[in-house]
């Protein structure tokens, strides 16, 4: 899609936008009509994913209050006014015991995760809130939504559920909407190396998901798509999981597990 076929003063920002979840929530926007930006501190990648969807690129760190600040200001300049800001930036860690867990590592995954979702809101809802109108859907996890032994980055997406709920409450008078979407076991570029190196065993991954398969992240994209439009007007404050029903499944381990298909 060329920047000419997108709806006149309309503009989406994904964070995170370079790669994964976010690239396909990019590329989900830009099909829809929005001119799309892609935030990312890759500023190669970011730049390759905007010039594939006839969008533009922008570099920022999103933790750091200073450049996502910087750069909603430069959006907002060159581009025109923000109506969507999907908040997809994050990092993973590697699921360990906490005294294994390096406190580095739990720092870098709750200040990009957590505090990035709450600094880049801020940054681009206040304009938001000057026009009483906008749009913003919160990646979180279903990680953020059971236990796991992920001791800093499951804290951190349940965080950004909560924050979810707050700042749609906060923000709603104003004409904002503040969605979250919980993906599940998604087969990114990320998880696929993983699953390619063995680390990663995708029948582990799957056995509890109701639909027996990982998700694609085009699926993660078209729900953020529905939350951040005006097909969701009502909706403010709501988590969707997108999970294949992993949430639904997991409960039967008990039980010896789901069971085959019904014949």
């Amino acid at each position: 899609m060329s920047r000419s076929d997108a709806k006149p003063g309309r503009i989406a920002v994904v964070t995170g936008g370079a790669s994964g979840i976010g690239e396909a929530c990019a590329r989900g926007v830009a099909a829809e009509g929005y001119a799309a930006v892609v935030v990312d501190r890759d500023p190669a990648k970011a730049q390759a994913v905007a010039a594939h969807i006839g969008g533009r690129a922008y570099a920022a760190d999103v933790a750091d209050l200073k450049q996502i600040e910087d750069c909603a200001e430069a959006i907002e300049r060159d581009c025109g006014p923000v109506d969507i800001l999907v908040n997809s930036a994050g990092i993973i860690q590697v699921p360990v015991r906490p005294y294994e867990l390096p406190i580095s590592a739990w720092d870098d995954v709750v200040r990009v995760d957590q505090r990035g979702t709450y600094v880049a809101s801020l940054a681009f809802a206040r304009r938001m809130i000057e026009r009483r109108r906008g749009s913003i859907v919160n990646i979180a996890s279903i990680a953020g939504m059971r236990s796991m032994p992920l001791h800093a980055y499951a804290p951190a997406k349940a965080a950004v559920i909560a924050m979810t709920e707050c700042l749609a409450a906060e923000w709603g008078p104003s004409g904002i909407r503040v969605n979250a979407v919980s993906p599940g076991y998604t087969l990114t570029p990320a998880l696929k190396l993983a699953i390619d190196r063995g680390e990663r065993d995708t029948r582990a991954l799957t056995a509890n998901a109701a639909l027996g398969r990982l998700v694609d992240p085009d699926e993660i994209a078209r729900v953020v798509v529905f939350l951040a439009t005006d097909a969701a007007s009502a909706m403010t404050g709501a988590n969707v999981p997108v999970d294949c029903g992993w949430l639904a499944g997991t409960s039967w381990s008990t039980y010896g597990g789901l069971r085959g298909a019904a014949v």
